[in-house]
Formats: C-alpha cells, structure tokens, sequence
C-alpha cells in the first residue's frame, strides 16, 4: 500500500491532458511503441473526431524510482463545464491531482473550477505548466498567475511540454514524493466505490471500483450497499491498456471486477461493494448529479421504443450523469424526458444512441426546470413546457438562475457585457487577473444560455473566453408558455417557456423559421404562435396548386372559373380534413433562432 499513488489529471478543455497522459505511459512503459497512438485513452470515435474528451479513463502504469517499484492508478479527466461529473468522480477515488496550465492561454474558467473541486476533497495539487515549447508562450506571467491562484511557491510548478516529452520525469518524481499514499485498513471488511461502468455485450457489466478498506479476492461473495443484490466476483483485475485479471486486489489500489450482471439497472456509479460474511457502510462524499438541461427523446419509429430504454440503459450506465424518466407526447408517441448537464452533453448522447447502439432518434425542444408556485399554496416543478399548468390556477412562477465565471481578453469585455445583458444578466464583479486578463462574474437566468450562449461568447471572443456555471437557486420571473400551432393544433413538442418579454419576437422568429422547414402541401398550412388565446405571430404556407384549368383551352372564363370555384372547395374540405407533415429538423429549429 504505501508504493501505491492515486492520482488524477485536471484541466481547462484543450490545455493538453490528454497528450500528458500519452508521454505518461510511453515514459513508463505501460505500452509499446505498436500499441501508441496520439490521445490513447480517448477510445470511443467521437472523441477522437470532436479532440475533446468526454469519459475519464483510468489506467495503471508501474515506475521504478529509487530501487523501489511503484504503483501508478492515473485518471485522465474531461475538461469541458458539461463533464463536470466526470471529474468529480475521479476526484473522488485519487489522492491528488495534476493541475494543467496551458503557458500561452494561462488559467482558464474550467481550471478554477475543477481546482476547488479538488481542494474540497483534500487532494495534493501538483501545478505543471504544459506546451511551453509554444512560441507565444509566456512562462513567467503563467506561473505567476499559478502562484497566486493555489499560493504555491514558484519552484513548485513543474514545467513541461506533453509534445515534446520534456518535464515527464519530473512529472512522475512528484506524484511519487508530493502525493499521499492511501489509507485504509488492509484487514478491515471490505468497502470498495463503483466510479465507473460500461456494458459488454459477452461479459455483462463491467464494474471500475476503488479499494478503501480490506481487500476484493477472486470468487468471493459480495454485495452492492445500495440495492442489496449479492454476486460472485467471477473474474477482478486491474486495468491496464488491455484488462489484466488478477487473484487479488488490495487496500487503495484500482480495478474492475465482472461477475455477469445482465441487469442495467442493478449498478449504481458510487455504489459501495462489501463482502456479504462480514459487510461494512457506504462510502460517503459521493454526490448525485443534477441536470441542467431537459429535452425528450423519441424514437422515429415507434414500435422501437422498447429498444430506445435498452439502449439508454446500457448507455446510462457509461454515463452515470444522464438522468432520465418515461414520458408521453401526443405528436410523437411515447419516449423519454431526459436531463443533461448542458448542450454538449445533450448532442453527444444523441450521436452516442446513434453510433452505438444504432437507433435514429427525434430530440425536442430543450427545457430547464422551472417552478410553479399555485394559488392554492401548491407547488410543482415543470421539466416541459406540457406541464405547465392553467393561467387561472397559477400564482407565480419561479426559474433557476446561475452564477456563471467568464474569463477573457480585456479588450471583448464590451461585447461580453452586452451579450449577458441580452440574456437577461445581472453583472456583478469585474476583476483583472493580468494586465490583459479580466474574470467577470454574472448572475444570469439558466434557461438564457442554454441555447446558444456558449457558442455566441467563443465567436464574440474570438474563441478566447472561457466559461464555467453554477446553480445559485430560483428566483421570480414572468415566464409564459408559447404554443405552436399548425392549422389550428397545437404541437406540444414545439412549445417552449419563454420570458414575455421576449415571447413576441420569439413567436415570430419561429413560425418564419418553421416555414422554411415545412413542405408545402395541397392545402394551405398556417403556422401560428400563442400565449394562452391570444396568437402573437402567423405564417402561411400556400398551397401546391394543380393546375386543373389544363385541359381547359379556349372557351368562356367563366368554364375556368367554375372549374377554380370547384378546386377552392375541394382545398377547404382538404384542410378540415388533412393532416400536416413536419419534418424532423423542424422539431430542432428552435435551436437555430438567433
């Protein structure tokens, strides 16, 4: 136990964890020149595509440093605001963390973040200032600016350069001098925390867990705390690039363990394991993730519905931050409401549904919680806009509001400022970091940036400003729900909740936007927006008119005319009866409102 060392790296998105990792293993030489490739424990294709990681990997790597041979459990985290839960439940089974600093962007709103995440759990903080080899990098003023965040000395911070492999020596010397070796009672009963999850379609589930008490021996009987289910552990080991089975598995170390669960639904991330002869407590300071952002999810077809749960099961439980319920909609039929930690999160489950498990899927219009408070003193909480409940029975309406971290250059804090203005922000602390650096903070309604606001800050900072949000709590507003109608019914699954301020111009935007979308048809559609009874925008779409006049040649008007007469009618009737087709785009045009 004392040569094993827990640690995890931490970092804004794009500050070079990843690649770190990579000189990190070659250096050990837990992998061999065959199995090396750029960002290799990024191993799902997205994250290849997209160069950003979105699953924390655990991997282990044996260092020989003095005559003594140590243990290495590393967790490469993601860095983006939407994966914050990842981190934490890193943060939770390391015992320190490596802080990366990028030298020529300097400290970022995600590593500020993820810095008090790790200092609330008490872990040993390695600074390593990572791309120095950069030729705009600026080394000083960023160590500086290290020094004064953490309050470490300057010759603590460790330069380094994952491209080049420069400082990876230094790197391993310090996580083996600065950080802990783990405590635990190597005789205790034991207790060991699930931090992670993934579905094999021969093995059944595979469990990662981190050892805090007593030790995990193969075909023992153990038990989950939570669900009280009790299993063989047919096969544990620990991971390296490939599974390595192992007979056991001791105090503080990392492994996983496959004892043929079938049931999805039997694993909880942050589980405790415990022998059944002589069992111990939960692991405590594990926290429940709260979504942000809510948006239902369908099936195209929808007699693949029972395989859609199958697949948001198996995937929920390689994402343990996805939350999800049943729901039912009268336009698409049954499906889910699900709840993400934001918009990234949001499309990367959907393309996951795709690529993975092969299911093509409609996605509604995003949401976040809101509450109503009734007159009669109840109160409810509204995930969609279809529970919004009756303008007579309610007295007030409550939404979340964070406070949300940006930092950027000092020369966009113009148009920053406007742009959380925009959005209905309140500014409320304004603080130069460096002469070129400012940290703004704004407290702003959630349901403002939930669209586009990320993307509208990176273009108007030139893809400099970074940002990180949190929950600050409900606060009164004037929010209403606007219905979209099509030829007089109501699509529930194009509503939204809106502020009456912007409902007007909202309506607007959106029906013009649906036209585009919508194809004609024999009958003329009219796409109309309301609050309540009261149409606030209207758009037509004209009918496909067949020219039946054709065989009409020469002759009276007054044939052509009857014939027209006839036609006008026919389209009236048309329009009782028929029912309009909206396409799947149309159902994410909200998204694409400016």
């Amino acid at each position: 136990m004392e040569n094993i060392r827990n640690f995890c790296i931490i970092a804004h998105i794009d500050h070079g964890k990843s690649t770190l990792a990579d000189r990190l293993l070659e250096f050990t030489g837990t992998l061999n020149e065959r199995q090396m490739e750029a960002q290799v424990l990024d191993n799902m294709d997205l994250e290849k595509e997209k160069g950003i990681t979105i699953k924390a990997h655990a991997i282990q790597m044996n260092y020989k440093l003095d005559g003594k041979e140590y243990i290495l459990n590393l967790i490469d985290t993601p860095g983006h605001v939407d994966f914050s839960y990842e981190v934490s439940r890193s943060i939770a089974a390391c015992e320190g963390a490596l802080l990366i600093v990028d030298a020529s962007q300097g400290i970022e709103a995600q590593t500020i973040s993820n810095l008090y995440l790790a200092l609330e759990h008490d872990l040993e903080i390695i600074p390593v200032l990572n791309k120095i080899d950069l030729p705009h990098a600026m080394p000083e003023e960023v160590t500086d600016e290290i020094v004064d965040l953490i309050g470490c000395k300057r010759e603590d911070v460790i330069h380094a350069s994952a491209k080049e492999g420069k400082g990876i020596e230094d790197i391993l010397k310090a996580v083996v001098h600065r950080v802990r070796a783990p405590k635990g009672n190597p005789n205790g009963s034991l207790q060991a925390m699930i931090f992670d999850s993934v579905f094999n379609s021969f093995r059944g589930i595979e469990i990662y867990f981190r050892v805090f008490n007593g030790s995990i021996r193969k075909g023992d009987r153990i038990k989950f705390v939570s669900t009280g289910q009790e299993y063989n552990a047919d096969e544990i080991g620990v991971l390296k690039l490939d599974k390595q089975p192992k007979n056991e598995i001791g105090v503080g170390n990392v492994g996983y363990l496959i004892s043929g669960i079938k049931v999805a639904s039997e694993v909880h991330v942050g589980d405790t394991i415990t022998s059944i002869v002589n069992p111990a407590e939960s692991v405590k300071g594990f926290e429940q993730v709260k979504p942000m952002v809510f948006a239902g999810i369908y099936p195209v077809e929808t007699s693949e519905f029972e395989e859609l749960r199958d697949a948001m099961e198996k995937l929920q439980l390689n994402d343990a931050s996805l939350v999800w319920e049943l729901e039912t909609s009268a336009a698409l039929g049954f499906g889910f409401r699900c709840g993400f930690l934001g918009m990234l999160h949001m499309e990367i489950i959907q393309e996951r549904l795709e690529r993975e498990f092969n299911m093509t899927v409609i996605t509604t219009v995003p949401s976040v919680q809101f509450k109503a408070y009734l007159t009669d003193g109840s109160e409810i909480s509204i995930n969609a806009p279809s529970e919004m409940p009756d303008p007579t029975r309610l007295d007030r309406i409550e939404e979340p509001f964070i406070k949300a971290q940006i930092i950027s250059k000092a020369e966009y804090i113009g148009p920053i400022i406007t742009l959380c203005m925009d959005k209905r922000g309140i500014i409320k602390n304004q603080n130069y970091l460096t002469t070129d650096r400012v940290e703004m903070s704004f407290e702003m309604p959630l349901s403002e940036i939930v669209f586009d606001f990320f993307d509208k800050l990176k273009s108007i900072s030139r893809g400099y400003a970074s940002l990180d949000y949190h929950l600050i709590g409900f606060r009164e507003s004037d929010m209403v729900k606007l219905d979209v109608m099509l030829n007089g019914d109501k699509v529930d699954a194009l509503s939204a909740i809106v502020h009456r301020g912007k409902s007007h111009d909202w309506g607007r935007k959106l029906c013009e936007k649906l036209k585009e979308l919508i194809p004609r048809h024999m009958f003329e559609v009219a796409i109309q927006a309301a609050i309540g009874q009261k149409i606030v925008a209207r758009e037509t779409i004209s009918a496909i008119r067949k020219n039946v006049i054709a065989k009409c040649y020469g002759g009276d008007i007054s044939r052509k005319r009857k014939l027209l007469e006839k036609q006008k009618k026919g389209k009236k009737r048309m329009r009782q009866i028929g029912t309009v087709e909206v396409p799947q785009e149309a159902f994410m045009a909200v998204l694409k409102i400016d």
